[in-house]
């Protein structure tokens, strides 16, 4: 949900910045208090920020439109509601003046394609391997947002991913970086690995200019993908990709898609690592997101209740899948796993209470057998 803040802290500065010099211009104001702004969200931790208007994706409400007429959001019924604002973020706010976004690196210190070769350990994607990216990111929002309602006044309201609020065509338009084949946000300066944080604001800020595409003929996260989730360059069908499937969907998986999941019990990384502009990838200064969730054993995991799942993966984004789905991803990751010794593991939840988990569980068997 969005935060609104309108009140400045107690006790003055935030994280240490000095107060800055305005001057009696509003567009020398702006760019000044811009320039000051910045500087303070890399002090709060953020990679990198740049600005856009409310107004700048005017085509993004037609391209949500057909991405929903098409079914290719599934399940995720979350996409269709609220469109008018997702698809227009001036109506989201409509005292909106400037979109302040900013991007987190969470670079993983190694090729999470590694993991998919441990048979008898579940492939975590690397963004939910430690602490909820949604918890620091929006944490150091505010601060930033404190700070400038305290140096320029006015109000913000501030986002990370749970509101309806399209931020990767915002960061294009921001110049942060582009969208690319995959879909998924990618820059010059930062590769792939980043989160992305939204302030919208009431102040005018001057506005950074739009990125274009860099992928050129490249087309190595389109031809990497387990499922072929790409129908074709620059689109996503949801009902395919592994992170959906993993994730946000309820129920038994496809039969037919259930193989290639391979070893991926939380998400897929598969197209982000193979994009070549990660040589570029700026290293993450927050280890908090590098923690313990890194290729679990299958075993340990089939084996949780609710409680247990509850308490090993509190303060993960994981959590928010629940016991029963990811006891399902794991049975099929065991059930692809090509290793006998995990066959009475998976046995002994074919009756489990959850008929997916029951059916996953029976379904891994006879892989097995």
């Amino acid at each position: 949900m969005p935060s609104l803040i309108s009140d400045p802290p107690p006790g003055g500065r935030v994280g240490g910045a000095a107060s800055i010099v305005l001057h009696d211009d509003p567009r020398d104001i702006s760019a000044t208090l811009k320039q000051a702004l910045h500087a303070q969200a890399l002090a709060e931790g953020f990679t990198a920020m740049r600005v856009t208007t409310p107004d700048a994706i005017p085509q993004a409400a037609a391209r949500l439109a057909e991405y929903v007429a098409n079914d290719r959001h599934g399940q995720m019924g979350w996409m269709a509601e609220r469109m008018g604002w997702r698809g227009d973020p001036a109506a989201l706010w409509p005292e909106a003046r400037s979109v302040v976004m900013l991007a987190e690196a969470y670079t993983p210190p190694h090729d999470p394609r590694e993991d998919l070769a441990r048979a008898d350990r579940g492939a975590v994607s690397v963004y939910a391997q430690g602490k909820d990216y949604h918890d620091i990111v929006k944490s150091r929002l505010k601060r930033v947002g404190r700070w400038l309602i305290e140096q320029g006044g006015g109000g913000i309201k501030v986002f990370v991913d749970t509101a309806p609020v399209m931020e990767k065509p915002l960061a294009q338009a921001a110049g942060l970086g582009w969208q690319g084949k995959h879909t998924n946000l990618l820059s010059r300066d930062l590769g792939s690995w980043f989160f992305l944080g939204a302030i919208f604001t009431t102040l005018p800020l001057p506005p950074d200019a739009a990125e274009a595409s860099h992928c050129g003929n490249c087309t190595a996260c389109l031809d990497i993908c387990p499922t072929r989730a790409f129908p074709a360059p620059y689109q996503l069908d949801a009902r395919r990709c592994i992170s959906y499937l993993t994730i946000e969907h309820r129920g038994p998986v496809d039969p037919e898609l259930r193989p290639a999941l391979g070893n991926r019990i939380y998400g897929c990384d598969d197209c982000l690592a193979a994009c070549p502009w990660n040589k570029f990838a700026v290293a993450a200064t927050e280890m908090r997101y590098h923690g313990p969730h890194r290729a679990p054993p299958l075993a340990e995991l089939a084996a949780l209740d609710d409680a247990g799942f509850r308490a090993r993966f509190s303060g993960s984004p994981i959590k928010r899948i629940g016991r029963d789905r990811m006891v399902r991803n794991v049975l099929y990751a065991i059930g692809n796993s090509g290793l006998p010794a995990l066959r009475g593991v998976a046995q002994g939840l074919a009756d489990d209470p959850d008929p997916a988990v029951a059916d996953a569980a029976r379904w891994a068997v006879a892989r097995l057998a």
